[in-house]
C-alpha cells in the first residue's frame, strides 16, 4: 500500500521487548479496565474489550493481569474518569505525529507530552492538523516463515482485506503486513487464525497516505521523541508517517 512507512514494524518490534514490556501491560490494563467499567467484561458483547484482549494476547501479558483488569472495571473498581483524547503534532524532519492518550488529568497530560514536543525541536498542533494524512485501519502482521503466499492472499482478501504487503526481504522477522477497514479487522483476524497462520500482532492504527522521510540527526531525535511520549504513562499509541533511515 502506498505510504506505509517502516516505522510501524519498528514499533511493533520494540513494543514488546523486555525492558518495556511490563509498561506495554500498564497501559493495555488500563484501557482494559476502561472497556470492562463502561461496556461489561463480555468481549462477546464489548467490541472495545475484545481489541484489547487480543493487545493483552500479543503482548504476552499474563492471565491473572489480564483477569484483575478486567474484574476491576466490571466491578466498579476504576474511582477515576479517564477519557480519551487525540494530540496531533510535528516532529524532526517535518514528520507528522498522532498520540492517542488515555487520561484523568488533562491538563497533566498536555503538559507533559508538550514537554517532550519541545525537548525534541518538536510542536504540538491543532486538532486535524494531520489526521488527515492518515487512514484508520486494521493491522494484521503475519509470521512470513513457512507461508505461503498463495494461501494467504485467498485467506485475508476472501475475509474482506484491503491489501496484503509481503515481507522486506531485509527484515530479521519478516511478517506479511495485512491491512483491513475498522469494521473487517475482527473477521479478517479470525479467518486467518482459522487457516493455521501465526499472527504476530494484530491491532487497529493509524496508516499515513503518504510517508516523509527522515534520517540524519532528524531520524535520531524523532526517535527519542517517539521513545519519550510512548514512556508517559497517559500515552496509549503513537503514530508518524516517517519513513526512518540511517
Amino acid at each position: 500500500m502506498a505510504g506505509h512507512n517502516k516505522w510501524s514494524k519498528i514499533r511493533h518490534r520494540k513494543a514488546v521487548v523486555d525492558k518495556r514490556r511490563s509498561k506495554v501491560w500498564s497501559k493495555v490494563s488500563r484501557a482494559m479496565i476502561v472497556a470492562a467499567k463502561h461496556g461489561g467484561p463480555d468481549p462477546a458483547f464489548n467490541l472495545a474489550l475484545r481489541y484489547q484482549l487480543d493487545e493483552a494476547r500479543y503482548a504476552n501479558m499474563p492471565r491473572d493481569l489480564v483477569e484483575r483488569a478486567i474484574k476491576k472495571g466490571a466491578g466498579g473498581g476504576l474511582q477515576e474518569n479517564y477519557e480519551t483524547i487525540r494530540y496531533e503534532g510535528y516532529g524532526p524532519g517535518g514528520a507528522a505525529i498522532i498520540i492517542d492518550a488515555l487520561t484523568d488529568n488533562r491538563t497533566r497530560t498536555i503538559n507533559e507530552i508538550r514537554l517532550a514536543f519541545t525537548d525534541h525541536d518538536s510542536a504540538i498542533g491543532n486538532s486535524g492538523c494531520v489526521a488527515y494524512m492518515f487512514q484508520s485501519r486494521g493491522q494484521i502482521l503475519v509470521d512470513g516463515k513457512g507461508v505461503a503466499e498463495e494461501t494467504l492472499m485467498e485467506t485475508a482478501i476472501g475475509a474482506g482485506a484491503v491489501d496484503v504487503e509481503p515481507p522486506d526481504s531485509a527484515d530479521d522477522e519478516p511478517a506479511w503486513i495485512v491491512l483491513t477497514d475498522v469494521a473487517g479487522f475482527n473477521t479478517v483476524k479470525d479467518a486467518i487464525e482459522k487457516a493455521g497462520l501465526k499472527i504476530n500482532l494484530a491491532e487497529l492504527t493509524m496508516i499515513p497516505e503518504t510517508s516523509v522521510a527522515v534520517s540524519g540527526e532528524s531520524a535520531k531525535t524523532l526517535v527519542e521523541l517517539i521513545d519519550a511520549l510512548e514512556d508517559l504513562d497517559d500515552v496509549q499509541k503513537v503514530y508518524t508517517n516517517a519513513d526512518i533511515g540511517v
